[in-house]
C-alpha cells in the first residue's frame, strides 16, 4: 500500500507544473499511460520535474548502450535492489523494446549468477587481484 496519495488525472490537471511533465511523458513515451510511480512523485513537483529530467537523460537520450540494454541494465539492478515495482515496470519497457523470453531467461540467470557469486567473494572477503584494478 503507498505512502503517498497517487495523483489523477484531474488533480494532475490544477497543477501547472506537473501536468507539464505528465504532458512531457505521454509525448516522450507516446502513450496515455502514466504509472504510479510519476503520479506518487505528484506530491513533490520539484522532486517529479527532477526525477523526469534525469530519467530522460540516461534512459531516453540516445547514447552508447541502446534502449534495451539500458532497460535490461535497469531490471538487473532494481532487482538486487528488491524494487519490485521497478523490476516489473522495466521489464514491460524492455518487452516494449524487443526483450525475447529467451533473453529474459538469460537475464534472470546471469542476475541470480552474479548475485550468487557477490554473496560468497562479501562472506569470505576474497581480496581484488592486483589485474583487476584500474
Amino acid at each position: 500500500m503507498t505512502t503517498v496519495r497517487l495523483w489523477t488525472d484531474e488533480d494532475v490537471g490544477r497543477n501547472a507544473r506537473v501536468k507539464a511533465v505528465f504532458d512531457d511523458i505521454r509525448l516522450v513515451r507516446k502513450s496515455d499511460f502514466v504509472n504510479n510511480f510519476w503520479r506518487g512523485l505528484c506530491n513533490q513537483p520539484d522532486l517529479l520535474e527532477r526525477t523526469w529530467a534525469n530519467l530522460k537523460e540516461v534512459m531516453v537520450k540516445e547514447g552508447a548502450l541502446d534502449p534495451l540494454t539500458k532497460e535490461l541494465i535497469y531490471m538487473a539492478v532494481s532487482a538486487v535492489n528488491g524494487c519490485g515495482y521497478c523490476v516489473h515496470s522495466h521489464t514491460a519497457a524492455a518487452r516494449a523494446k524487443g526483450m525475447t523470453a529467451a533473453q529474459h531467461q538469460e537475464l534472470l540467470a546471469v542476475i541470480g549468477m552474479a548475485m550468487t557469486t557477490n554473496g560468497i567473494v562479501t562472506a569470505l572477503q576474497i581480496p581484488v587481484d592486483k589485474e583487476f584494478l584500474v
